[in-house]
């Protein structure tokens, strides 16, 4: 089947196919990823120690005031993910779909988009992790997730039943419908933008590990608004790897 009829499948017979051994490994995903030249990013790939653009490990800064090897066990598992928002979560493609014309309306959706979001970033915690958040609520953000949500939803192939089973439990009603219409909980009125900056974090570790980020984005970011500009297109080759930036854009630019 011609890939630029994928998003033409009826939900229907894309689940019935996304059944059979076929289905690829590699998941891809839509997020909000800095420039790789900007204090913001340097920031972040250093506290996770992972550039997702070249896929080389990066060592946390000299003074970070905490044995390496403690930090990168508190940062093994959004390391995987490599620095980034969420804004259309990880997928598997469709049957019928294909990489490249993926890639085609991701550019199209890029150039097409005008929505120049700005926060004004906090350092917060998210339940027991961490993450830069917006100080107060960005309908336009809202917005912006929300139409990537819907728009790439045709290259999304749903995801097993054991997974669904899975990752549905202890969801509200509602984040569990997001979950089986979506493949996402958090879309909607659950979408909170975030940038993860760590794992689970015990309760005595919380207010050092706090103070620490804080600390080093004050000096290396300077507490400035960020501009949600950029779109990533992320590929995770297989289910042990990180994901990795395959292509990025600039929001209303040309392609």
């Amino acid at each position: 089947m011609p890939a630029n009829l994928c998003r033409n499948l009826p939900r229907a017979v894309r689940r019935e196919a996304s059944c059979g051994p076929a289905m690829t490994q590699a998941r891809y995903a839509i997020y909000f990823v800095p420039a790789a030249d900007s204090s913001l990013y340097r920031f972040g790939s250093a506290m996770l120690g992972y550039d997702c653009y070249s896929g080389d490990d990066v060592p946390m800064p000299a003074d970070a005031g905490i044995v390496p090897e403690d930090w990168r066990k508190l940062t093994e598992e959004p390391r995987r993910y490599g620095f980034h928002a969420t804004l259309k979560a990880p997928f598997r493609l469709a049957p019928g779909c294909s990489e490249a014309e993926l890639a085609r309306v991701f550019f199209a959706f890029a150039q097409r988009e005008r929505t120049l979001a700005r926060i004004d970033p906090d350092i917060r915690l998210l339940g027991t992790f961490t993450a830069i958040v917006p100080r107060e609520p960005s309908a336009p953000l809202v917005a912006l997730a929300e139409r990537c949500t819907i728009d790439f939803d045709a290259f999304r192939a749903p995801m097993p039943a054991a997974e669904r089973e899975r990752r549905a439990a202890r969801l509200s009603e509602r984040q569990v419908h997001h979950l089986e219409r979506w493949g996402y909980p958090y879309v909607s009125e659950d979408f909170r933008f975030h940038m993860t900056l760590t794992g689970r974090l015990a309760p005595d570790q919380q207010d050092a590990i706090l103070a620490l980020l804080r600390r080093h984005f004050a000096h290396m970011c300077r507490d400035r608004p960020i501009a949600i500009d950029r779109l990533g297109l992320f590929k995770q080759e297989h289910a042990d790897a990180r994901f990795r930036v395959l292509h990025h854009a600039q929001i209303g630019a040309a392609a």
